[in-house]
């Protein structure tokens, strides 16, 4: 029975003996660490920008009620449209980006419900559409207009936002 004791009083001090520290020094800390030369900052002025603006001026061409001459040129040459023909998916570019805009046969208001995926600016409230003559009006949720478009060919009308923005819609 003793041998018994000894063999596991000898068991458990071996494995005892593996979780002991062997080798660590307690005032052990790295050296420090080196400065290192810093090259001199040098400052000058910047050259003056080319334009008194960062940003372009606005295009002037672009067909609104600012510009009566080219609304008026535009839909004495715009084909007929017809509310029938509009209905579906169209891709919009407006302004240099580009979006989605879905138009319906069903009332809301005076118009047609519309709406955008995707757009920016004005066309985001879009929330209605109708046809009056030749043209194609683009109506906010409010009912207030925020663009105007005339068929320029086939699968294809132009026009612009209430501010002026110019705007495409293409199949």
């Amino acid at each position: 029975m003793q041998f018994r004791y000894a063999v596991t009083a000898a068991a458990i001090g071996l494995s005892l003996a593996g979780c002991q520290r062997t080798a660590y020094n307690d005032d052990y800390s790295p050296p420090p660490l080196q400065a290192q030369p810093v090259p001199s900052v040098q400052s000058s002025q910047l050259p003056p920008t080319a334009g008194a603006s960062q940003f372009p001026a606005a295009p002037t061409n672009t067909p609104n009620a600012a510009n009566p001459q080219q609304q008026q040129a535009m839909a004495a040459s715009a084909q007929d449209v017809t509310k029938e023909s509009m209905v579906g998916s169209w891709k919009v570019s407006n302004g240099g980006s580009s979006c989605d805009m879905f138009l319906t046969l069903t009332n809301l208001g005076s118009g047609s419900r519309g709406g955008t995926r995707g757009c920016a600016g004005e066309l985001t409230t879009m929330g209605s559409w109708e046809v009056s003559g030749k043209q194609v009006i683009l109506k906010n949720r409010d009912g207030s207009q925020i663009g105007s478009l005339y068929k320029t060919a086939d699968s294809r009308f132009d026009g612009s936002t209430a501010s002026g923005q110019p705007l495409s819609l293409s199949r």
